[in-house]
């Protein structure tokens, strides 16, 4: 399949896909090293810049990689897949076990890190959590989530957060249907709230190791709903 010239824009998206095509179809099975960037940028009729931008993207997808001094070579037809979709994929079970090894250890660090902002913030997402017990499920797991987020924000750092934040949406919709389902909140419409408080106090006066193992106690209990459906 000819490649053929590119419109103006958007040129890497555009050339991203072109160059995608040409792998995913076969014309440049694995192993196979593909043309060099001038190479490339006189037949799709963009700059260098924009090849080199495009040759990223698929290195990204984990269809190419480069190899010094040689090139850059086809590894694979089909794009790997991304970490978001791999989430939403994955067993709760799963996803819910890598996020208490990483939250709890986000509670003791944030006790050691916290500032008065954060300490503020912590105590703003705890009474939100107890107001929102008054309202729907998905009310009451958002608000539940966003005081958990504000715990790993505490400890100061970014990846840890970021890393929260792409767990969050896999989290939320199977939370409430375990929450409807189960009834967790039929007899206690704010179940938790004592562990949560005693969490924000922990990290308030600095304890870390009661932190992570009123955290891991917690996230342990919703771990056993999630395993045995009740």
């Amino acid at each position: 399949m000819p490649l053929g010239s590119l419109r103006p824009s958007p040129l890497v998206e555009q050339a991203t896909e072109h160059l995608r095509e040409q792998i995913t179809q076969g014309e440049w099975p694995v192993g196979t090293r593909l043309p060099g960037e001038n190479a490339l940028a006189k037949t799709l009729g963009v700059g260098r810049s924009t090849v080199r931008e495009a040759l990223r993207a698929l290195a990204g997808a984990g269809l190419v990689r480069a190899r010094q001094g040689s090139g850059v070579f086809v590894i694979a037809t089909e794009p790997a897949e991304d970490w978001p979709a791999r989430l939403r994929r994955a067993a709760i079970t799963d996803v819910y076990e890598v996020r208490m090894i990483v939250e709890t250890r986000a509670a003791r660090i944030a006790a050691g890190r916290r500032t008065e902002e954060d300490v503020a913030a912590l105590e703003s997402a705890l009474e939100a959590r107890a107001r929102a017990a008054a309202g729907s499920d998905a009310a009451f797991v958002d608000a539940d989530i966003a005081l958990h987020a504000a715990v790993v924000a505490a400890a100061g750092n970014p990846v840890l957060s970021d890393l929260f934040a792409e767990f969050a949406p896999a989290l939320r919709g199977r939370l409430i249907d375990v929450v409807e389902l189960l009834g967790l909140r039929g007899r206690d419409r704010n179940p938790g709230h004592d562990t949560h408080a005693a969490l924000v106090a922990a990290i308030r006066e600095g304890d870390g190791a009661a932190a992570e193992g009123i955290l891991q106690a917690e996230l342990e209990q919703t771990l056993t709903h999630l395993h045995t459906g009740r």
